[in-house]
């Protein structure tokens, strides 16, 4: 299968009241993560990377930072005159973009006008590296009308109405079980999922006609037993944004070797827009492990485990550890931060101690002066 006949679908919108902090004055998409990188950059590169190149991006709400990081899409080489980075916020109200299947209905026009045969639909909170091509090779070998990408592990406790997939020998789903109450490992979808694009149109066209708005339940569940339906489990570092712990994990994780070389393959690189920026700077006395550190820093203090976003600076005599501290954000002297998210642009003066818990890490808002 070409890359040129599947399009993206990419939600930048949902799950947000997950992680409420962070999203308060931007979208799931734009939320920053792992030291240069916004949420938005993985579901995009992986596209981009398995040959699609039109993609589409709904957004609903505080899409400025969104638009602003994703500009004509030249960073993902989807500037282009023909197909590219398509930015479809709502056209008239944004009740319109109140759940997965309302919104795709609402850009029914894009799909129509479209010509590739297959979509490829992703949500963009979860991180991951997946090669769609693969996705597209199983696609076809199965004979399937939907893929569903799945991941075999323990469901993420605030999952919003996670559905569990059953399979015969083939990998055909034969069962799905939307929110189950169900403890340890399990096949649950992953919100990702390769379908022909006027079966899609179809189904949502049905669906709306009969007033049926949930996604997973009116078509994947219903659906299952009339369609071929397989599923693909991806196996790879894949964690699900469902609250500020696993943002915070997550973030905590890419200190591992083995996690940063599955998640930033050269194969399969994942790419950002870029911002040049100086060399980080240390100064006399600084001491950092184990710790990701972005261009444009200055480091006059102690940094252990931590993970640093561009233009930060860490003020002599100033310890910070297991913190995760975004772009621009000042810490003065002789303060102690431990298990602590800070956004952009924050400054905090000297001789501060803030201090959070590997369960529950304290968060300090974007411009905030602590």
């Amino acid at each position: 299968m070409r890359g040129n006949n599947i399009m993206g679908i990419i939600f930048s919108n949902l799950h947000e009241d997950l992680i409420s902090e962070i999203t308060d004055r931007r979208t799931m998409g734009a939320v920053p993560f792992g030291g240069r990188y916004r949420l938005i950059d993985f579901p995009l590169s992986n596209m981009v990377n398995s040959g699609i190149n039109k993609i589409g991006v709904l957004t609903k709400s505080n899409y400025q930072s969104l638009i602003d990081h994703l500009g004509t899409g030249k960073s993902w080489d989807l500037s282009r005159k023909h197909d590219g980075l398509f930015i479809l916020p709502p056209f008239f109200n944004t009740s319109e973009y109140s759940n997965r299947l309302t919104t795709l209905n609402s850009i029914m026009p894009f799909l129509k006008n479209s010509s590739e045969e297959y979509v490829v639909i992703s949500d963009c909170d979860t991180i991951c590296n997946i090669d769609y091509q693969d996705v597209c090779s199983k696609h076809l070998e199965n004979g399937a009308d939907i893929t569903l990408v799945y991941k075999r592990d323990q469901i993420p406790a605030k999952l919003h109405d996670p559905a569990v997939l059953s399979f015969d020998s083939r990998g055909k789903v034969i069962d799905v079980l939307i929110n189950p109450d169900i403890t340890g490992s399990c096949s649950f979808y992953m919100n990702m999922m390769l379908i022909k694009r006027e079966l899609l149109m179809d189904l949502i066209s049905k669906c709306i006609s009969k007033n049926t708005l949930n996604f997973k339940r009116d078509i994947i569940q219903a659906e299952y037993q009339k369609l071929n339906v397989y599923g693909y489990e991806f196996k790879g570092f894949a964690p699900i944004m469902t609250s500020m712990g696993d943002y915070f994990n997550a973030n905590m994780q890419l200190m591992k070797n083995e996690v940063r070389q599955d998640l930033f393959r050269g194969d399969r690189p994942i790419y950002t827009k870029v911002r040049d920026d100086m060399p980080t700077k240390y100064g006399l006395g600084s001491k950092v492990t184990n710790s990701l550190i972005a261009n444009g820093c200055i480091i006059e203090g102690e940094v252990e485990n931590c993970v640093l976003f561009k233009g930060v600076h860490i003020g002599k005599g100033t310890k910070v550890s297991n913190c995760v501290i975004m772009q621009d954000t000042k810490i003065g002297a002789k303060s102690n931060l431990s298990y602590v998210i800070v956004d952009k642009d924050v400054v905090i003066k000297d001789e501060r101690t803030l201090v959070g818990f590997l369960s529950y890490p304290v968060y300090i808002s974007k411009e905030s002066v602590v």
